[in-house]
């Protein structure tokens, strides 16, 4: 819906509602792959600090079959389908998006892309395109994550830009009849030594999938979810910029609150400064997790630059 991005020495994640729907600039490939959807997750917080266990919420790509669904819902992904809760449907490829790749040193475990899940939600949810902010509104989750490795609202009903605890919990949630789960990758690749970057300035990976268009030109309502490890090594800056809602934890602590609905905007979080309260030290192994919702028409941009060099899927 608006500008995202992430940056871990400097990492955006953009998705805008800015005006115009565009497809120009896009130097990452993502490749949603539909995932039949059969139980509702719970709900979570967050606010300014950031971090997460993430075993439980984000799909691997493993080659084996198994329970496909995370203890908090997020589907897994195999070789061709999945057992359980979850089945893959057929991979489709935005042809507006590029392929890149993430090279990293040192690290046998490193992944190439982050894995994100995709959630499709209708036009006429009550969180979707009815609200609208030019400086968007953070508190709207608490500072730490759920047990449930989910977001967890803050408020006991609606705020000014959302429609309260029940419709959030459906966020970060696979609802039947209310979203439909996809699950795409976000390749990184190296744009300039120690400096990894993802950027689309047309970040729409589930166009005519899911529920589709509704009449826009691309499928603008949708929720991102994003689990993964880092090695701290020292030094790291995460920074993004963009829009919706975009909330970072690191080590289960709120890191970046761009809550709301906005254009885009900026935070960043330095590592080494903010470590005592994110309780991370150098050389430690902790989780990052990513929400992130594109709640209005017409524009998504969506980037990442960090300088952590190595990612790890948790599963």
């Amino acid at each position: 819906m608006r500008h995202l991005s992430l940056v871990a020495l400097s990492c955006t994640l953009a998705c805008g509602d800015s005006g115009r729907a565009e497809s120009d600039s896009a130097s990452a490939a993502t490749q949603p792959t539909s995932v039949s959807q059969s139980a509702s997750d719970g709900s979570s917080g967050l606010t300014d600090g950031s971090s997460a266990s993430a075993t439980t919420g984000v799909p691997t790509t493993s080659g084996a079959s198994g329970d496909a669904s995370t203890s908090t819902g997020a589907p897994t992904t195999t070789s061709g389908e999945t057992s359980g809760e979850a089945s893959l449907g057929t991979t489709t490829v935005d042809p507006s998006l590029g392929t890149s790749g993430f090279q990293t040193s040192g690290f046998d475990d490193c992944e190439k892309a982050l894995q994100a899940t995709i959630r499709d939600f209708k036009i006429d949810h009550p969180d979707f395109e009815d609200f609208t902010s030019d400086t968007g509104l953070k508190g709207l989750v608490q500072p730490k994550l759920g047990a449930d490795m989910k977001p967890v609202y803050a408020n006991p009903g609606p705020t000014a830009q959302t429609a309260g605890p029940g419709p959030f919990s459906q966020w970060y949630n696979n609802t039947p009849d209310i979203n439909i789960p996809f699950a795409i990758e976000i390749p990184l690749t190296e744009v300039m030594p120690g400096l990894f970057s993802y950027e689309s300035n047309a970040f729409f990976p589930i166009d005519n999938e899911g529920w589709g268009n509704e009449g826009n030109s691309n499928n603008f309502h949708f929720t991102t979810e994003i689990h993964t490890f880092f090695n701290y090594k020292g030094g790291e800056v995460f920074t993004f910029i963009g829009d919706d809602d975009l909330w970072l934890f690191i080590n289960g602590t709120l890191a970046i609150d761009l809550g709301g609905v906005h254009p885009q905007l900026q935070g960043s979080v330095d590592l080494d400064a903010q470590a005592a309260a994110l309780g991370i030290q150098v050389g430690g192994m902790y989780t990052m997790d990513i929400f992130h919702a594109e709640r209005h028409t017409d524009k998504s941009n969506f980037r990442i630059d960090t300088s952590i060099e190595c990612f790890v899927i948790p599963g």
